[in-house]
């Protein structure tokens, strides 16, 4: 696998980090962000600059692709239909809908060419460190040809069965991670307004069977601290969200709360302009609503 051409598409706070994994790890590789600035940084590291989406299938036999949304891996899906070639094979971590996973797998193989679609577990910060978790969903063989690409970026692979797996299991994870944060949120909020203090509230929180990594290892660093900047914002946070309650729907699953949380992070984006802020931005959400500060350590 080592000596198979690697494109890369997306290079945000995501996919930067895991390409610059693959360089690390001596994977060739062919680079490309709709932000001209993004492909530069990767090219001082090594990579070779591709200026379109076409030139990236063009030069590789395996193109991965970490974009915010379905439509953004609909255009790589229909320039692969387009200019690519038996052989090859599609890595997608981007978290979009499970239909179109599934969709864009059939298509691919009707064309000889390959899908895996490898969810991303973890952080930023963990994905600097090669420390990602995949989810994956793909057939045997190139979930197999996959596994080096993905040991490259990460220390934690979960097969999760067929084409589309992977992503439906994300899309669970982050239906959970999401509504976990805005109950963290408010609760925050809630000790806050009553005279608790930060520190004792994630104290007592983290020690006890309400705990969670969010809250433990994330919030800390962010809004605990007073840094909102993203990295993970609420407009994909939302968007996740959205597909989960979408699929949640389509699957005849009744999801109250998740459903309540979404149109929290909508009130956040919309109300509050919170959108491009990163989801522990929640907390100010909350303590706005509730006429506080948000709680600080």
């Amino acid at each position: 696998m080592g000596k198979e051409r690697v494109g890369f598409i997306g290079l945000g706070n995501m996919g930067k980090p895991m390409a610059g994994s693959l360089l690390s790890k001596g994977f060739a590789l062919v680079a490309h962000d709709a932000m001209a600035e993004r492909t530069a940084i990767l090219a001082q590291r090594g990579a070779t600059p591709a200026a379109s989406i076409a030139e990236v299938v063009a030069a590789s036999d395996v193109v991965v692709t970490m974009l915010p949304n379905t439509p953004d891996v609909e255009v790589v899906f229909a320039e692969m239909m387009r200019g690519g070639r038996a052989g090859q094979m599609h890595v997608d971590m981007s978290t979009i809908d499970p239909l179109a996973s599934r969709r864009f797998a059939a298509a691919l193989a009707g064309r000889g060419i390959g899908w895996v679609d490898a969810g991303v577990g973890r952080s930023p910060a963990h994905a600097e460190r090669g420390e990602s978790l995949f989810m994956v969903g793909g057939t045997e063989p190139d979930l197999a040809r996959a596994r080096p690409l993905l040991e490259a970026m990460g220390n934690k692979i979960i097969p999760c069965g067929g084409p589309g797996a992977g992503i439906t299991m994300k899309i669970v994870l982050n239906f959970l991670s999401m509504a976990t944060c805005q109950l963290t949120a408010e609760a925050l909020t809630l000790g806050g307004k009553l005279g608790l203090e930060a520190r004792t509230m994630y104290e007592v929180i983290t020690n006890s069977l309400a705990n969670n990594d969010h809250l433990k290892n994330y919030w800390p660093g962010k809004v605990l601290a007073g840094d909102v900047e993203p990295g993970f914002a609420i407009d994909l946070a939302y968007k996740d969200l959205s597909i989960a309650v979408a699929t949640a729907n389509g699957a005849g699953v009744p999801v109250f709360t998740g459903a309540a949380a979404r149109e929290c992070l909508s009130q956040a984006r919309n109300a509050q302009g919170l959108g491009g802020k990163d989801i522990t931005a929640v907390l100010v959400a909350a303590a706005t609503n509730a006429g506080t500060k948000p709680p600080r350590l």
